[in-house]
């Protein structure tokens, strides 16, 4: 048993849930994050036997309050931190010249701010803890890497959480805090089993593409955290194999 404290956001479904159940059954003690808390409760009864040592904190990560409120409550609760999968993260799919100012101030406020009023959280409790430091692994997506069209708001986010994971990485290091990142490529979640049905591709045309079982993604952000705290997978990118990732673009 890992008896690890790790906090999950967006733990009410999709990848946030696989992550928390892997994690779960490797014994790690979980903070379950999220806007409902109906759905997070969903998940911690998925863990069976130990979905009584599940925290579920209904939390909005656009609002740093609210943020600051969770990291209170680990702090009372656990009093240490041991892993964020800094995980929430939401999509706006529209030509550039259609897309909103809501949409695009949605979008950023989901993605890049609340990942960075995570993190920033992380930091100050795992700087301060004893034994000093933890782990950071960010959601980035395949699209922190490169674009699907009509994506400009969540691909810009995207790119941007690889600028808060070098830069926590970098300042980690003084603090033993490991920070990597983690780009997903068509985990068959509700949201991306869509693109079995058919995406857009670079070339205007709709195609399907395959998808890969998201306990895949918890299996790998597990195996992300099973390393010691003096190595760091700094990018894993995980995927379908036969997605179209190489070539796309």
């Amino acid at each position: 048993m890992s008896g690890k404290i790790a906090l999950i956001t967006g733990a009410g479904s999709g990848i946030g849930r696989a992550v928390a159940l892997s994690l779960g059954e490797a014994g790690y003690y979980l903070v379950l994050a999220g806007r409902n808390l109906h759905t997070l409760e969903e998940t911690a009864g998925m863990l069976g036997d130990d979905a009584e040592t599940a925290l579920c904190v209904p939390t909005d990560v656009n609002d740093k309050n609210s943020v600051d409120d969770l990291f209170e409550e680990i702090g009372a609760h656990y009093g240490r931190l041991d892993l964020l999968f800094n995980n929430a993260g939401i999509g706006v799919g529209a030509p550039i010249e259609d897309l909103s100012e809501d949409d695009w101030l949605a979008v950023v406020n989901t993605n890049l701010n609340g990942a960075f009023w995570c993190l920033q959280n992380a930091f100050r409790m795992m700087k301060e803890q004893d034994p000093m430091g933890g782990r950071i692994i960010n959601n980035g997506s395949i699209s922190a890497d490169r674009p699907r069209p009509n994506s400009i708001a969540y691909t810009a986010t995207k790119h941007a959480v690889t600028g808060l994971t070098k830069s926590a990485s970098l300042e980690g290091r003084a603090y033993n805090i490991a920070c990597g990142q983690i780009d997903i490529g068509n985990a068959a979640t509700e949201l991306g089993r869509r693109v079995s049905q058919g995406a857009l591709q670079a070339d205007g045309t709709i195609k399907s593409e395959p998808t890969m079982e998201v306990s895949e993604v918890g299996r790998a952000v597990a195996y992300m955290d099973s390393l010691s705290l003096d190595t760091n997978v700094q990018f894993l990118t995980v995927m379908a194999r036969n997605m179209p990732y190489i070539g796309r673009g």
